[in-house]
Order: C-alpha cells, then sequence, then structure tokens
C-alpha cells in the first residue's frame, strides 16, 4: 500500500464552497486523522476519496486495486438481520462460530439471534464497526466511529481495532481530540 495523494480537491454544493484547493497526503501504514469543526467537509472529503462523490477538481493518487472498507456516520445495517448475518454479508468465509467469537470481544456476547433492530444504539454500532474491521481490506474509512459508545466500551473497541487495522491504513473521522492519542496517527491539516 502507498500514500494517498490528495491534490488540490474542490467540492461546492450550490454556492456553498465544501472543500476548497485542499491537498495532503493520507499515509500508508497509520491511522489519518481528520478533525474540524462540523459542516466543514470532512464527511465529503471521505466520499469522494472512496469513490462515492466527485470532486469539482483536483484528484485522488492512490492504488486503483486497494480493498476499501468503512464504517459510514450511519450503521448501514440490515436490520431483519442478526448480528452475525449483518457481518458474514461482507465475509461469508467466516463461520457463525467465529463471527461469535469476534462478538464476544466487543462485549456483545448475548447478540447471537436477535435482529439488529432490537439492539441499542451502542450495540448497533459495535456490529457496523465489527463487520467493517472483518471485511478483506488495505485501507479502511471511519466516519466518526465511536459515536454513541460510552467511555469503557469505546476504549473495549479502540483496544481491539488496534489489533485489526495494526499495518494497514486507515482515515478517521472524529470530532473527540481524545480519540487521536490512542493510535499511532498521521493528522491531516483539514479546514475550510
Amino acid at each position: 500500500m502507498q500514500d494517498i495523494k490528495i491534490e488540490h480537491l474542490s467540492k461546492s454544493y450550490g454556492d456553498k464552497r465544501v472543500i476548497d484547493d485542499y491537498c495532503d497526503t493520507i499515509k500508508a501504514g497509520k491511522v489519518n486523522f481528520i478533525t474540524a469543526q462540523s459542516g466543514a467537509g470532512k464527511t465529503t472529503l471521505l466520499r469522494i476519496i472512496m469513490g462515492l462523490e466527485i470532486a469539482d477538481s483536483g484528484k485522488i493518487i492512490m492504488d486503483s486495486d486497494v480493498k476499501i472498507s468503512a464504517v459510514f456516520q450511519e450503521d448501514r445495517l440490515c436490520n431483519q438481520l442478526d448480528a452475525v448475518s449483518n457481518i458474514r454479508l461482507v465475509n461469508p468465509n467466516l463461520s457463525r462460530h467465529e463471527v461469535v467469537k469476534k462478538l464476544e470481544e466487543f462485549g456483545l456476547k448475548d447478540v447471537e439471534g436477535k435482529k439488529t433492530e432490537k439492539l441499542s444504539g451502542g450495540m448497533k454500532r459495535r456490529v457496523a464497526i465489527l463487520r467493517a474491521l472483518l471485511a478483506d481490506f488495505g485501507i479502511i474509512f471511519l466516519d466518526e466511529p465511536f459515536q454513541g459508545l460510552d467511555i469503557d466500551t469505546k476504549i473495549n473497541v479502540i483496544n481491539h481495532m488496534k489489533r485489526y487495522i495494526s499495518g494497514k491504513t486507515a482515515v478517521m473521522i472524529t470530532h473527540e481530540p481524545e480519540d487521536i492519542k490512542f493510535f499511532d496517527s498521521n493528522i491531516l491539516k483539514f479546514s475550510l
């Protein structure tokens, strides 16, 4: 995996300029943080890098064949399925037993067989995070992944997450400056 270069990226929605001639480098093998005030275009930047939105100008230089995984602001779970089935959607090679063991690591011991629509917000969030971490990826994008988690749960998730992303590239949006201290990180210089 090589560094990802962001060159002179701009994006507007009508008259509102969201990203203006932004340049930076996402370091390979590191957790790269994007921090800025609400409405500054962080999610838009992430979506452009992932190829989900088109920039008005500029370019992203990255390996075209790199496998990506993502945790969006919304959990994006299939609510009619249980947690195990949601995770196996992106990694069908894992057995139910293997997934249950991974769920237990994330403090989700008793969710097997329960539809995700019946889970609390924090439980759904952990399922979404684990689903992304268990996918086959070279780079993972995380848009405010710890929202809705209490501090103890968050620290547990971070401790396990570090193992899954070790040596891989991660791009994480956060509003919480203390999240950065948990990782060997690179902070992108992003602001509108």
